[in-house]
């Protein structure tokens, strides 16, 4: 990994969301010997476009393609440098901090990604540095390195601002799901109970949804209805 071959101070970060039928979590890395906890994250290939290097990271953590991608903020505070933190990073990973893998401890503006992906479909896969990736719910997250906890908190704001404009649920869902499922996904967006009601009154007004057949699971009478959203 040689300087040369990356555009030098930029840095990208992905906070990747993922929905298991009760809880909103993200994919944190943990380094090699360090206990360090962090985003799935890296650096940009002077060959490449910024979106391409993301995705190129987000398909070695995942396995996936097609996912839903926003870039929401730039990270660029003169406290988020700490050097000692990546050299510690390296040297549990045998690396030289002070010959070729030097630049990696120069100062670096992240950029932030978050991602939408079906959980049930990922694998998560650590990169050559970190023991494990693996999913935290986002209300019990544990302490992350550099600025990755502030990173996270203006994902999940950023998240709750689009919960309607982005149809944020189809990236969260299947493609059909029910009104049930679809509230717990918006619960678990915005951290708070949604009256069943008012939620189903609000949805089914909003013009976003298409109803399908009933899920049948039992009895009849009790099925509900399967939805998808309508893609304007």
């Amino acid at each position: 990994m040689a300087s040369t071959d990356y555009i030098p101070h930029i840095s990208y970060d992905s906070v990747i969301f993922g929905f298991s039928g009760d809880k909103l979590k993200i994919l944190l890395l943990e380094y090699h010997n360090t206990e360090l906890l962090a985003l799935p994250g890296g650096f940009v290939k002077n060959t490449e476009d910024l979106n391409d290097a993301v995705r190129r990271g987000l398909e070695e953590r995942t396995g996936l393609k097609n996912i839903y991608l926003e870039q929401f903020y730039t990270f660029g505070n003169y406290q988020r440098h700490q050097p000692q933190v990546l050299k510690t990073i390296l040297e549990a990973n045998g690396f030289d901090s002070g010959g070729e893998y030097r630049w990696m401890l120069d100062r670096f503006i992240t950029v932030a990604y978050y991602a939408l992906i079906n959980y049930n479909e990922v694998v998560p896969q650590p990169d050559e540095l970190s023991d494990f990736c693996k999913w935290y719910p986002v209300d019990q997250l544990p302490p992350l390195m550099l600025d990755h906890a502030d990173i996270v908190a203006k994902a999940i704001d950023t998240l709750r601002e689009n919960i309607d404009r982005k149809l944020i649920g189809m990236n969260l869902l299947p493609e059909k799901f029910t009104m049930k499922e679809l509230q717990h996904v918006y619960e678990a967006i915005l951290g708070v109970n949604l009256r069943r009601t008012t939620f189903q009154r609000k949805m089914l007004a909003s013009d976003l949804l298409i109803r399908h057949e009933k899920k049948y699971s039992g009895e009849a009478h009790k099925a509900p209805f399967l939805y998808s959203f309508r893609i304007k």
